[in-house]
């Protein structure tokens, strides 16, 4: 086993008392941000990448083709959102337990981990294959854009389960701030997928032209070689808990309950807001096919937005989840709002930069006229709402990894049905509002729930350690700020 891991179970013993704390330094910080974020902003990135790179090949066989690739695109959407759950609340675990070098604890929630997320893959993948028009019928009505869709899920559902693995596998590797490996895997994955796009997409060296379903085998490849670098990275390395597969199913009751406790709420949120997305997504696949076309453009550049987030989530999982692991809980605190800020400050970095670029952009794409001026707008109303939303979605991952998953969550599923759902109705099927106004709508939330959610932040109730050393200073820490927690909340950590 690794020297610093070994070393970890000792050094989080070493709980510094209250009084003798002292504030990180901010560029210390930013570094440390840095070793975590930029790997798994560039990882994601690179898969933004793919499906831009997928984007651009199909955009030469038109827009209903563009279009259905992007309708299939939030259907696996839905999958993220139904694994999601346990992505988060296994990463809870794995950095807590991490900071307390309890071992045999990150083998078994690594392996609940996946049980539960291959049951939302397996079953997502199986409805791609068997049952595709089904699945096409929910997000449009378009007949041409349903059987262009169906030739894509039909292939792509063998991608499913193969990508839930990689995302187990990687969040744990980030979680034990290993976060190169999954790096390596995406560029691999990346490559593959643009190879083989490019071969069986125009049918290059002696290869069938298959179009659509050449986007789909590549996808395939594509989840199959990232599994394959990771495993075989982590066995070059010699990594703990990763491969340890005889170990994963060793549960036991108590850590069971707790597991699933955490993860509800985040279950909850992540599948509630899943369905308030389709629902959004029909509306917005209902429009005229240059809005769809539209549309599907904005989600592929979305995700650059996104990627950059999620480089901050992983740090705020890994840096703030082990301080609280290791009870220095004045420091994990400390790192969770200046991590929020500088998430929210990056954001609106990057929004800029992708309007600066917008026009050849969208143009390589495969927009123009009225799509192209309507991605265009999108990407402006994005931009404003993007640094909000971002900082809603960097505290509830905060609160999160910090053991209190039922906040934000529950946070977020109320205001998305009591007044994000309503509005978009009603402006869609009542007021017949124009398109912008109807997406407008979707981020008419953001501003209310971060006003709430930084109240939240600085009650520092949602600091709650699942591990043996984060219980054994918590009551000291609560003491010391005056933090009134109910008795249900004392009794759950």
């Amino acid at each position: 086993m690794n020297r610093n891991l070994k070393s970890r179970k000792d050094s989080s013993r070493n709980i510094r008392p209250h009084s003798d704390y002292q504030q990180l330094p901010l560029l210390r910080l930013i570094q440390m941000i840095s070793v975590i974020a930029i790997p798994v902003a560039l990882q994601n990135l690179l898969t933004t990448t793919g499906s831009m790179v997928d984007t651009i090949m199909l955009a030469s066989l038109g827009e209903r083709t563009v279009g259905a690739a992007g309708l299939c695109a939030q259907y696996s959407s839905l999958m993220f959102s139904g694994y999601w759950g346990f992505v988060g609340g296994g990463m809870l675990f794995f950095s807590q337990f991490y900071g307390s070098g309890e071992h045999e604890n990150i083998r078994k929630s690594y392996g609940m981990t996946i049980v539960f997320m291959m049951i939302s893959g397996v079953t997502f993948g199986a409805l791609a294959v068997f049952a595709p028009m089904s699945v096409m019928r929910l997000y449009t009505g378009s007949e041409a854009i349903q059987k262009i869709g169906v030739r894509y899920l039909q292939i792509v559902g063998f991608a499913y389960p193969l990508q839930v693995l990689a995302m187990a596998q990687s969040a744990l590797l980030r979680s034990i701030g290993q976060v190169k490996i999954p790096l390596f895997g995406a560029i691999a994955s990346v490559i593959t997928n643009f190879v083989i796009n490019f071969i069986l997409i125009f049918g290059k060296f002696g290869f069938p032209k298959m179009g659509i379903r050449g986007a789909a085998v590549g996808t395939v490849a594509a989840a199959a070689v990232n599994i394959l670098v990771i495993v075989v990275a982590a066995r070059i390395m010699h990594l703990p808990y990763l491969m340890d597969v005889t170990r994963h199913f060793r549960w036991n009751r108590k850590l069971l309950s707790a597991y699933l406790r955490k993860s509800a709420p985040i279950i909850a949120n992540e599948v509630m807001i899943g369905i308030g997305n389709m629902l959004i997504n029909i509306v917005l696949g209902h429009q005229i096919e240059s809005a769809i076309a539209a549309t599907a453009v904005f989600r592929t550049l979305e995700g650059i937005i996104i990627a950059f987030f999620s480089g901050f989530s992983s740090a705020a999982t890994v840096l703030v989840g082990t301080e609280i692991g290791a009870g220095r809980h004045e420091e994990a605190f400390s790192r969770a709002y200046r991590l929020i800020y500088l998430c929210q400050g990056l954001t609106g970095i990057a929004a800029l930069l992708l309007i600066m670029i917008h026009n050849p952009l969208l143009h390589t794409m495969g927009l123009s006229g009225d799509s192209y001026h309507t991605c265009t707008a999108m990407l402006y109303i994005y931009s404003i709402a993007a640094v909000i939303r971002m900082g809603n979605w960097s505290m509830n991952d905060t609160y999160r990894a910090a053991g209190d998953p039922s906040f934000g969550s529950m946070l977020e599923i109320t205001f998305m049905f009591a007044m994000v759902q309503p509005a978009i109705h009603i402006a869609n099927s009542l007021v017949h509002a124009p398109f912008l106004i109807v997406f407008a709508l979707c981020y008419c939330d953001e501003p209310i729930r971060y006003i709430i959610m930084q109240l939240h932040m600085y009650s520092r109730k949602w600091i709650r350690p699942v591990s043996i050393a984060g219980l054994e200073t918590i009551d000291a820490f609560r003491e010391k700020y005056g933090v009134q927690m109910n008795r249900g909340s004392r009794l759950r950590g």
